[in-house]
């Protein structure tokens, strides 16, 4: 069994910054490729962005140049530094290793 725990949302002003953390822990054959999902206000789920057990990345067009996906040394951790944050970045923040979602945290841009 995997648990993620995430962490860093809150609400920012356009063209501001956050950092999203989660950690995991658990029976984890690794290291485990990882991944941010979102879902915005009333729209499915959506992919953001993923990192291989290699370290190789891949992103969703609309967060390439401004959102970094990596991961950690010496834990099993996945960060994603958002930069130059839009209104349409609103959405709730979702970690993904290997079968298992954190429980979502909260990311509001505001004008």
């Amino acid at each position: 069994q995997v648990r993620l725990v995430e962490s860093g949302g809150g609400l920012v002003q356009a063209g501001g910054s956050l950092r999203l953390s989660c950690a995991a822990s658990g029976s984890i054959p690794g290291p485990p490729a990882m991944s941010w999902y979102r879902q915005p206000p009333e729209k499915p789920r959506e992919f953001v962005a993923t990192i291989t057990s290699g370290g190789m990345t891949n992103y969703a067009d609309s967060v390439k140049g401004r959102f970094i996906i990596s991961r950690g040394n010496a834990k099993i951790a996945v960060y994603l530094p958002m930069n130059s944050l839009k209104l349409e970045d609103t959405a709730v923040y979702y970690c993904f290793v290997i079968i298992s979602w954190a429980q979502g945290t909260q990311v509001t841009v505001s004008s």
